[in-house]
């Protein structure tokens, strides 16, 4: 689904991305780890328009995206979540829902004159919309809470509640358990696995949670120094010593890689 070939981003001197080539399967859940100052964010903002690369490419369903913007990413089905929400915090939880889709009749002023049943027919498909979503990710009952006085956690799940809003084909998740208690990463890790499963979402996601890495993904890709240093199972990924060695440093390899939060500090 998306084939990353030799990318490179480069800021002045500093290589954040040098030479890193990924290739994620359409269906999966992809992980990717490394310690700070890996690349990770910055291969993320390239794939997803935020940045333009320095050399490389990035293919999406076989056609050449590199450089697109994001709202043209957003229109083939490409989008991701931030490890900082943004929501719309003097709104509603189902008004931030139901801004998301494009195009809609009551943005035109035309419209709002002289067709405004059709705006009403729109808002109420959409208002249905977002209340089924809300029933999906559990959390109906926030529904008309100001985003901006919500948890957390809950924001996290707002930011792929959006995705559903939408004909999502690929998610990309930057540390979307980040600051969330137990209790809702386990609300937001059931509801990835639920999208995958049952609506064939594709996600590919930065984690500093290791056993969060585990219970989701397959496979898990590790970024060093900007470049891939490493894919494979979780398992197999936890137990490589080049791996273990980039998180903790040579001394202390054979300690055991625990999780990414222990070994690396704060998130990349």
């Amino acid at each position: 689904m998306i084939t990353v070939e030799d990318l490179h981003m480069h800021f002045g001197g500093f290589r954040a991305v040098d030479g890193a080539s990924i290739t994620i399967e359409k269906g999966s859940i992809t992980g990717l780890i490394g310690p700070n100052g890996a690349g990770k964010t910055s291969l993320f903002n390239v794939i997803a328009g935020v940045l333009k690369p320095t050399s490389g490419r990035v293919i999406f369903d076989g056609e050449d995206i590199t450089g697109l913007a994001p709202h043209a990413l957003f229109h083939k089905g490409l989008l991701r979540t931030f490890q900082i929400a943004h929501e719309f915090s003097s709104m509603t939880v189902r008004e931030n829902l139901m801004m998301v889709p494009a195009a809609q009749s009551g943005e035109g002023l035309w419209n709002t004159w002289f067709h405004r049943k059709r705006i009403q027919a729109e808002e109420s498909a959409l208002r249905a919309k977002a209340d089924e979503v809300l029933e999906f990710l559990t959390i109906p009952h926030i529904a008309d809470e100001k985003a901006g006085n919500i948890s957390g956690g809950q924001k996290k799940l707002l930011e792929l509640g959006r995705t559903m809003m939408v004909d999502a084909k690929i998610v990309f998740l930057d540390e979307v358990g980040a600051g969330v208690n137990r209790t809702l990463l386990y609300t937001i890790g059931d509801a990835i696995k639920r999208l995958n499963t049952e609506r064939g979402y594709t996600f590919v996601m930065i984690e500093h949670d290791m056993d969060f890495i585990k219970q989701l993904c397959d496979p898990v890709i590790v970024m060093a120094q900007g470049q891939v240093l490493a894919r494979g199972t979780a398992e197999a990924i936890m137990s490589n010593e080049a791996v273990i060695e980039a998180y903790l440093g040579t001394g202390l390899k054979n300690k055991g890689l625990k999780s990414p939060d222990q070994a690396a500090g704060a998130p990349a």
